[in-house]
């Protein structure tokens, strides 16, 4: 059985410590246990870089062994032509996770490229976003 990819791209290893008030108090070790325990018997490769180029390495390799992706590009979202790029070349199910409401914040937030290529995104349930996300991308490969 292929693994789901749950990526995450920079200052996300700041989880639970990084504007609480914006991200909430669940560290990165918490979201991936969470991920694991929603993934049930599929397995997870969970990862996090403060890289852009390891960010796209990370979509290579789940392009080559992977079922799905539930990505948090994190600022990658607004500004990396080359994730989009990337992301394009993945032939399975994406979901695009956001912890906060990015429609909510200030207007650079608001233009996602990483949407380009999502077949779904989640955005303002917190931490528990990724649980929802993993969740969801089970029922896109079930489809």
């Amino acid at each position: 059985m292929k693994p789901i990819y749950v990526l995450n791209g920079p200052n996300l290893n700041r989880l639970g410590k990084r504007e609480p008030q914006i991200y909430g108090t669940t560290t990165l070790a918490e979201v991936e246990a969470n991920c694991r325990i929603a993934a049930g018997e599929r397995p997870v490769v969970f990862r996090q870089t403060n890289s852009e180029g390891t960010l796209i390495n990370l979509v290579h390799e789940a392009i080559d062994e992977g079922a799905g992706i539930v990505i948090n590009p994190a600022a990658f979202t607004f500004t990396s032509l080359a994730l989009l790029d990337a992301l394009k070349m993945f032939e399975g199910p994406v979901i695009e996770l956001h912890i906060s409401n990015i429609h909510k914040r200030e207007p650079i937030y608001h233009r996602s490229y990483v949407s380009m290529r999502a077949d779904a995104v989640i955005a303002g349930l917190g931490a528990y976003g990724y649980e929802a996300a993993v969740v969801a991308l089970l029922r896109l490969l079930r489809a």
